[in-house]
């Protein structure tokens, strides 16, 4: 049996792993799953469908998998599904999903959320981010894995982040960010490329040049950005160990929906 205090409500509907505990006056609802290892705490509001993969420390007061705050919302089936191994500190709000999109709002693994972060309905969040207090992502959103959003800032509906980003404290974004780079402001700029993050993460000099060159041929050499493009595609042979880097970047460009910040 799961470990519930006396004073949680837990829904007959709910389904719950043997070592799942679940704080003081938590409310669990009907169509919420939850995996092994997973501790919700004191006062949380949990809404199905949802599902909850293992070994997430869920702080108090959080409210996730409520409807999604959008007005086009008719109480279609959408769900929250949220990976394993989060960390999702006090008052975090994660919504499901709406029917104009997959219907599925998801949170990848080893994500750590800050007090207060917002995530909204249809949002794609990936693995290894870090978003600091009171970051919010608008509907639709795309976070790449090990992005980092800092505290105050805002990401507008529909934009996408690529991997390896760092948007800077109380930033504003409102069009698609390129992975590797490093972003602040409002008006947002590019800043440089978050090459700090990238050597922690095992990148080697020549990844880390050919990012650097990416980044050039982007902001620093006057080229449109079909141009730039045609000569990051080139690096792919120039460096080889950075061929996987240079699809990424392509993919990103190729599928940018909001026009990227320039």
């Amino acid at each position: 049996m799961a470990r519930i205090h006396p004073t949680a409500i837990v829904d007959g509907a709910a389904e719950l792993a043997a070592t799942v505990e679940v704080g003081p006056y938590a409310i669990i609802g009907a169509g919420v799953q939850v995996d092994e290892g997973t501790h919700i705490g004191a006062h949380c509001v949990i809404e199905g469908p949802s599902r909850f993969g293992r070994d997430n420390r869920i702080a108090p007061y959080c409210a996730l998998g409520g409807a999604p705050q959008d007005k086009k919302y008719r109480g279609e089936p959408t769900e929250l599904v949220v990976g394993h191994g989060n960390t999702i500190r006090e008052y975090c709000n994660f919504n499901r999903g709406t029917a104009q999109d997959a219907g599925i709002t998801r949170i990848g693994d080893d994500n750590w959320f800050m007090a207060n972060v917002h995530i909204a309905h249809d949002c794609q969040v990936g693995s290894h981010t870090v978003m600091a207090n009171y970051a919010a992502l608008a509907g639709h959103v795309h976070l790449g894995d090990w992005t980092i959003v800092g505290g105050l800032s805002g990401i507008h509906q529909f934009c996408r982040v690529g991997a390896h980003v760092m948007v800077g404290f109380s930033s504003a974004v409102s069009q698609d960010v390129p992975p590797f780079m490093m972003v602040d402001g409002n008006p947002l700029s590019v800043r440089g490329v978050n090459a700090e993050g990238l050597r922690r993460r095992g990148f080697d000099a020549a990844r880390l040049g050919a990012v650097k060159q990416m980044h050039r041929l982007l902001y620093r050499q006057g080229l449109t950005l079909e141009q730039a493009t045609q000569a990051i595609a080139a690096l792919a042979d120039e460096v080889p160990e950075a061929a996987g880097d240079v699809r990424g970047m392509l993919d990103f460009l190729a599928n940018a929906r909001r026009g990227i910040v320039r």
